[in-house]
């Protein structure tokens, strides 16, 4: 995975089975446009975790993700401040989000890394 820029910010967390649906429209419809207009957000990834095999001391393991959230957002960003600005601000509380879809969610974490080598 090759990035943009010199910070990566991951919002990952757990949704209710139930509340889905309405997550991950409400994320990829409202909350990630409206996060790529706030000034230094360059791009957006959503991933979900998935069960890991592999390789290692000559053997096939399976790695255990208890407690590691389903869902994550990776936010490559200009600056730390991108995450303090007014305009980051207004855009996480903006739509659906707040009201209907963040109330369904759990185990929340995020995280600010800075990228010390990128290549494709």
């Amino acid at each position: 995975m090759s990035f943009k820029t010199r910070y990566v910010f991951s919002a990952s967390m757990d949704v209710t089975r139930e509340s889905e649906g309405l997550f991950n429209e409400v994320y990829d419809e409202e909350h990630v446009p409206m996060l790529l207009e706030v000034p230094g957000v360059l791009a957006v990834s959503r991933l979900i975790t998935e069960e890991l095999k592999v390789a290692m001391g000559g053997k096939i393991n399976v790695v255990p993700n208890d407690g590691v959230p389903r869902y994550s957002a990776f936010y490559q960003i200009e600056s730390p401040e991108v995450l303090t600005s007014d305009a980051w601000a207004a855009a996480v509380e903006q739509g659906r989000w707040p009201g209907q879809v963040r109330p369904h969610t759990s185990n929340r974490q995020h995280v600010l890394r800075k990228v010390i080598t990128s290549s494709e």
